[in-house]
């Protein structure tokens, strides 16, 4: 089994490799403007190498779950596009709220013919992708976020049996492949949309699965820490009355990159070991609902406190970068 992963791995970094060569022939270059926290133009799109990883497990492992591959491909192909050209904001929500509906058949959602369960989740699964999107911001965030997740659920899945071993293996695979060329102070390439959303859109999948199979929502703690940062900075927006569709640099983790100076690895770490320290406390509390949505309220009481406090002291500096641009 070992071999079979170590070929895959060997395909993959082969064909990442050859997506870089391309992207370079081609000019796939993100360039840096007053909204991004990089200074330095670089290769867009690495991250397609997360939609590649999940076809090579589909034609691998039996062909299984076919309408989220076939979902997957449809956001993968409006998130390319969209890198190399913007695409209208209704064209992407139409593309993302296909796709998803094609990934709840896999999940299995239209048998339970309820809506306090259909609603819930469907919101759930497009939240989760465009917070990814949201999130993509700096080196190594978005992919360390990502295997610290993915180790989570392969954990829980060696029990609960919610999903194919294999697929979060190779998740994994093409995360580490990917963090090699992005989690670095100068980073080789960025994942673009088609790997946010992409890698969004796997998590999404993987995270319904495991509440769907638990029937526990508290399972989103998982999420907690994106979904916080996700929530809060919206609601942030909404009361400043800024259109949300927009870029911006208002998340923390851009505040802390930009204003306050802290080295994007460094700020990447602070979050992916948040998570991965939130996750471990909940893996090891004991397995009940009670306890479960305990942890997880307290948790995100705690978070929002944080947030909060963090705005309050730090934000007028964001203020201050943004007189310089109007001036």
């Amino acid at each position: 089994m070992s071999s079979i992963y170590l070929l895959i791995a060997a395909v993959l970094i082969i064909l990442e490799l050859c997506y870089l060569k391309i992207a370079i022939h081609f000019k796939i270059i993100d360039k840096p403007n007053s909204r991004s926290s990089h200074d330095k133009a670089t290769i867009r799109g690495g991250g397609v190498i997360f939609s590649i990883g999940s076809v090579v497990w589909f034609f691998t492992y039996g062909w299984q779950y076919p309408y989220f591959i076939t979902g997957l491909i449809l956001v993968s192909l409006i998130s390319f596009l969209d890198d190399l050209k913007p695409r209208s904001v209704g064209t992407r929500l139409v593309t993302h709220t296909i796709a998803t509906l094609l990934m709840m058949i896999n999940l299995d959602i239209y048998s339970y013919n309820i809506l306090w369960v259909m609603v819930p989740i469907f919101m759930l699964s497009i939240f989760i992708i465009n917070s990814y999107n949201f999130m993509d911001g700096i080196n190594g965030i978005m992919s360390g976020y990502s295997l610290i997740t993915l180790i989570s659920l392969m954990y829980l899945n060696n029990y609960l049996h919610f999903i194919d071993m294999n697929l979060i293996i190779i998740c994994i695979i093409t995360n580490v492949i990917f963090c090699f060329f992005n989690f670095r102070e100068k980073a080789k390439c960025f994942a673009g949309d088609v790997g946010s959303i992409c890698m969004g859109f796997i998590i999404a999948f993987m995270l319904c699965k495991l509440i769907l199979n638990t029937m526990d929502f508290s399972y989103m703690l998982l999420f907690v820490v994106y979904g916080t940062d996700t929530i809060l900075t919206i609601g942030h927006r909404i009361l400043l009355h800024e259109n949300i569709s927009t870029t911006h640099r208002k998340h923390i983790y851009q505040i802390m990159t930009n204003e306050l100076k802290i080295p994007q690895i460094r700020v990447s770490i602070i979050y992916i070991t948040l998570q991965g320290l939130l996750s471990l406390g909940f893996i090891l509390i004991p397995n009940s609902p009670i306890w479960h949505w305990s942890y997880f309220i307290a948790i995100c009481v705690i978070l929002n406190i944080v947030y909060i406090l963090f705005i309050k002291k730090y934000y007028h500096l964001h203020k201050e970068y943004l007189n310089t641009l109007n001036q």
